[in-house]
């Protein structure tokens, strides 16, 4: 039963795999798809004429050996140069058409999965729910590879086994013609007694790797997991290198890799006892092939009726048509690891799908937002969730209007930066409706995204460094407290590991002085900076930004002076619920100047 499960899901993720793949014949690739699968058939087409031409040399070569014909001999020479030739460009073109092939439907599928993946978040909320979808990079990356390299590869392969089979097939008929074999008083006939012997020969020999090899899929998916598994622990160890170094965690790291490592190799030894057993027989086959049809073309030819250049074209012919025959079990591996990987990213698309599905039926267990007018932000009766129905936050209501700066507080575990998240669309399950603007909308998170690139990117991000001018780049970086960095902000390095926390989220701050958004919502945004440096940037965002509407999340009392409002979460068993809604006068200095021009809504009540 488990196993027609295992076989079911396997059948079903190939399926999802060619629904997307084969988008790029459909309506992807356009012509240049097509034109480039028939320049294959026609070189793979071409390839064969060669190949029978040559099996032709073959008879020709030996024949006039056969005879002494020293000029007959020349002449085969001679005209073999120009055919190797021809044999080589071929293969040159075959190869150069199979790899833009490869490269092309590559690309088109990559944009496929990309497109899916970073839509409305979703490589966000895959870390939220379960599903077969770990390590995506690794799909996206070698998976999706693999899973367009080797489909191009087996059609090219399967193609021409059957055009070889079928030519040469017609060659070993004609040429071997018809044994007979006395029995007792009576001639036994046997018509195309060489077709009999290969087909016989390729149903043993391909049968006996079939029956050995069947277990190469499970063992292959289990060896491609587990590899994914150990890269993923390796990335986080160099991603977290600071903290492990900090604490000394080397040898508690070292002990998981060894962990992980072992199961790579155990894997590893699965499939090479699978490897093993599989070469047996394809060295035996491989060495008995070209033996049998000699041994059964030299009684004809003692008889005389048969030349040596006939029995040579034979050879050559048997071992095409057993090459042809034994495609499949011999690249049965390689199939497996395609089974393995295009598995793999189907299981992707597949949770991309669950996704999409629930964002566009709207169905229930989905907080449902909407586009506000004005500034105005309103909570209708939110319940934030887990995926599985599990309630964070219960019955959320309440609205901010445009300009407010709101303090969101509550002990740890009450599900503040939930409820943030879920305002800024990243968290969608739940219950109620969210009326917010759509455009202007930034997200400050605790631990600020740093891209790859230099310093001057990372400060315009999401923007790009050349839609941002120069001097306000530089005034802004001076600012926030950076300004030690202004002589290297073209420099590209590793800024995530080169900027401390503290750092990072002067980093954020820049951001949005930059960008000018009209609602911030910050999520422990001033967490990694000391007191005054958190009060230093506050009030440069308000004097920066005095119209815009904040919503913070955060744990120190201090932040109250840069507020005019807080909500408070308190902890219930049956999820967070918002226990008062209250206005905020407690404010000193330079702040109070500022927030006494800002709007502000009376509201203390018990909710």
């Amino acid at each position: 039963m488990i196993a027609d499960t295992d076989q079911q899901t396997r059948q079903y993720l190939l399926a999802r795999f060619w629904e997307a793949a084969l988008g790029f014949w459909r309506n992807g690739g356009g012509r240049t798809a097509w034109v480039l699968t028939f320049v294959v058939i026609a070189i793979a087409l071409v390839n064969l004429a060669l190949q029978y031409r040559l099996n032709v040399w073959h008879r020709t070569m030996f024949d006039a050996i056969d005879k002494r014909d020293g000029s007959g001999v020349l002449h085969q020479t001679v005209t073999f140069l120009p055919l190797i030739a021809a044999v080589v460009g071929v293969a040159a073109a075959a190869t150069h058409a199979k790899l833009t092939l490869q490269r092309r439907w590559r690309a088109w599928l990559n944009a496929h999965v990309l497109d899916q993946w970073l839509t409305n978040g979703r490589y966000y909320q895959l870390n939220l729910v379960p599903g077969d979808h770990t390590n995506p990079e690794y799909r996206v990356a070698e998976d999706l590879r693999l899973s367009v390299e080797a489909p191009v590869e087996f059609s090219i392969g399967i193609f021409s086994a059957v055009t070889s089979a079928i030519v040469f097939i017609g060659v070993l008929w004609f040429v071997g013609g018809e044994l007979r074999i006395p029995v007792g008083g009576t001639m036994l006939r046997i018509p195309g007694f060489l077709v009999v012997a290969a087909f016989i020969y390729a149903v043993l020999a391909s049968g006996s790797m079939v029956m050995i090899a069947r277990g190469f899929i499970k063992v292959s998916e289990n060896k491609n997991q587990a590899e994914a598994d150990y890269r993923y622990v390796l990335t986080r160890l160099r991603e977290h290198g600071e903290s492990v170094a900090l604490l000394g965690g080397e040898t508690e790291e070292r002990a998981g890799l060894d962990v992980a490592f072992t199961i790579v190799r155990k894997r590893w030894y699965e499939l090479m006892t699978q490897y093993i057993r599989t070469t047996m027989v394809s060295q035996s086959s491989n060495g008995l092939a070209p033996i049998i049809p000699i041994l059964l073309c030299a009684p004809k030819y003692v008889a005389g009726t048969m030349t040596l250049g006939e029995v040579m074209q034979a050879v050559s012919a048997f071992m095409i048509v057993q090459v042809a025959f034994s495609w499949l079990v011999e690249n049965y591996p390689r199939l497996a690891d395609w089974t393995a990987s295009a598995s793999r990213l189907a299981s992707l698309l597949v949770s991309l799908d669950r996704l999409e599905r629930a964002e566009r039926e709207g169905t229930t267990g989905r907080i449902v937002r909407k586009q506000a007018e004005g500034g105005l932000l309103r909570l209708r009766d939110v319940s934030v969730t887990l995926d599985d129905g599990s309630a964070v936050v219960n019955e959320a209501d309440f609205e901010i209007a445009c300009g407010e700066k709101v303090l969101v507080v509550g002990e740890s575990g009450t599900g503040k930066s939930t409820l943030v998240r879920a305002i800024a669309g990243l968290w969608p399950w739940g219950s109620g409706e969210i009326l917010i603007r759509f455009e202007g909308l930034f997200l400050m998170p605790q631990e600020p995204y740093v891209p790859l690139g230099t310093l001057r990117r990372a400060v315009a991000y999401p923007l790009s460094p050349d839609e941002v001018d120069d001097a306000m780049v530089r005034k802004t970086v001076e600012e926030v407290g950076l300004g030690h960095f202004l002589d290297r902000l073209d420099e590209d390095t590793t800024w995530e590991h080169v900027l401390s926390g503290g750092e990072k989220q002067r980093l954020a701050f820049a951001r949005v002085l930059i960008q000018r958004p009209e609602t911030i919502v910050m999520d422990e945004a001033t967490a990694a900076l000391d007191s005054l440096s958190q009060e230093q940037l506050m009030r440069l965002l308000l004097e920066r930004l005095p119209d815009a509407t904040v919503i913070s999340v955060g744990h120190r009392p201090e932040l109250e002076a840069f507020h005019t409002r807080k909500l408070v979460l308190e902890h219930r068993a049956d999820g967070a619920r918002l226990v008062s809604d209250e206005s905020l006068h407690r404010t000193f200095g330079r702040s109070a100047r500022l927030l006494s021009k800002l709007p502000t809504r009376r509201r203390s009540r018990t909710m």
